[in-house]
């Protein structure tokens, strides 16, 4: 059965919705972005940092269930403006490992809520619980 979480530093969704979905393989995270986080639109207009701040908040998610962005398996950007997907993407690849990129789908979005450039949203794998081992 599904787990619904929402997190603590986070405002609750303004959406019939929650910050994490989990099943027994995947995390899903929905979209977030700077608006969304505690001094985040000190920075709105400024793509390279605001995906910065989405990662790292992004990244914390994941930690609170067990989870990092080397386990993510796809990730959804939304722009305002594609000219600025150069911007987004050397941000972006700060976060990974080359060449261990998820698979990722960009696309331009006129607009996103709260006045952000960016908006993120991801699926990672759960890690895999070792097998118990009985003593031989």
């Amino acid at each position: 059965m599904p787990e619904f979480h929402n997190a603590p530093t986070l405002p609750l969704p303004t959406f019939p919705g929650s910050h994490i979905a989990l099943d027994d393989d995947y995390v899903y995270l929905s979209g977030l972005n700077a608006a969304d986080i505690h001094g985040g639109v000190e920075i709105l207009g400024d793509v390279g940092e605001e995906t910065r701040w989405v990662m790292r908040r992004l990244s914390h998610l994941l930690d609170s269930v067990g989870c990092t962005l080397a386990d993510t398996v796809r990730v959804a950007v939304h722009l305002t403006d594609l000219d600025e997907a150069e911007a987004m993407n050397a941000a972006y690849a700060e976060f990974f490992t080359p060449p261990h990129y998820p698979a990722r789908t960009c696309t331009e979005s006129p607009r996103l809520l709260g006045g952000a450039s960016v908006e993120i949203t991801l699926t990672a794998r759960r890690p895999v619980e070792p097998e118990p081992r009985g003593d031989a």
